[in-house]
This record gives structure tokens, sequence and C-alpha cells, in this order.
């Protein structure tokens, strides 16, 4: 076992641990935001386990991951906007935390790999999961400022 993956088994331990309470227990808004930020912890911890292994098929599997995480979470923030609306979950402390988790994960697997098509393909996964993530977060916090819901 190496750094890598010792990093990522903390990272899908603590990520998937958190996510797991957040889904078992509370109301509806906190399981709606533990499904959105397992996808944040899943995705860096499948980041690492590529590297630990070297496996980059790994890395396919995270930018899915990263593609449809976000995608669910809508789905489910304009199926649930009616229950969510009285009371909208804001989750910010975690996101920022788990974007900033993901941009470090990227970060440092872009400096320990040469530059490069995978070094391309790890930035993209990285842009889509923290950028994915937040616009998700925001969308169940209520939605953007001057966007009509409906």
């Amino acid at each position: 076992m190496n750094g890598w993956t010792w990093a990522a088994a903390v990272v899908l331990g603590g990520g998937l641990a958190g996510a797991l309470w957040g889904v078992t227990t509370g109301p509806l808004p906190r399981r709606v935001v533990a499904q959105n930020l397992a996808t944040a912890a899943l995705c860096p911890g499948l980041l690492l386990l590529a590297q630990g292994y070297d496996r980059p098929s790994y890395v396919d599997v995270a930018l899915v991951l990263a593609v449809l995480g976000p995608v669910g979470t809508l789905v489910f923030a304009r199926l649930l906007a009616d229950d969510l609306a009285a009371d909208p979950p804001r989750a910010w402390r975690a996101t920022w935390a788990l974007a900033a988790l993901g941009a470090g994960v990227v970060l440092a697997l872009c400096l320990a790999r040469s530059p490069g098509r995978q070094t391309v393909k790890l930035l993209v996964t990285g842009a889509l999961l923290i950028g994915g993530n937040l616009i998700a977060s925001r969308a169940l916090a209520g939605g953007f400022r001057g966007v009509r819901r409906g």
C-alpha cells in the first residue's frame, strides 16, 4: 500500500461515512445534500486510486461521476423543489471544503504526472467536479437570483 492508496482510503472512508450518515438520518434537505457531497468525495478518491494502482481507467470512471453526480442532484432539486422550498438546505462549508479537497487532489496528481493527455483529463475532471457540485449546491439552496423557477 503506497501513499496514494492511503490517501484514497482516508478520503473515501471519511467522505462516504459522512455522506452515509447524512443520507440515513435527518430530514430531506440533509439527505439531498449528502447525496451531492457523496459525489464530491467519491470522485477525488477514485482519482487517488487511479494514481495509486496505476490504472488510468479509474480516471474515466471519475470523469463520468463528475458529470453525472451533479446532474442527479439537479434532478432531485427539480423534483423535490416544493418540499425543499420551505427549508432549503445550506451546506456551503462542506461544499467548499470538498471543492478544496478536489482541487488539492487534482493539483497533486497533475504535479505527480508528466504533462500530457492524462493531465488534461485530470484538469477537465477537476473542473467538472468542482463546478458541477458548486452549481448543484446552489440549486439546492434555492437557486440563483434573477432566475425564475419553473
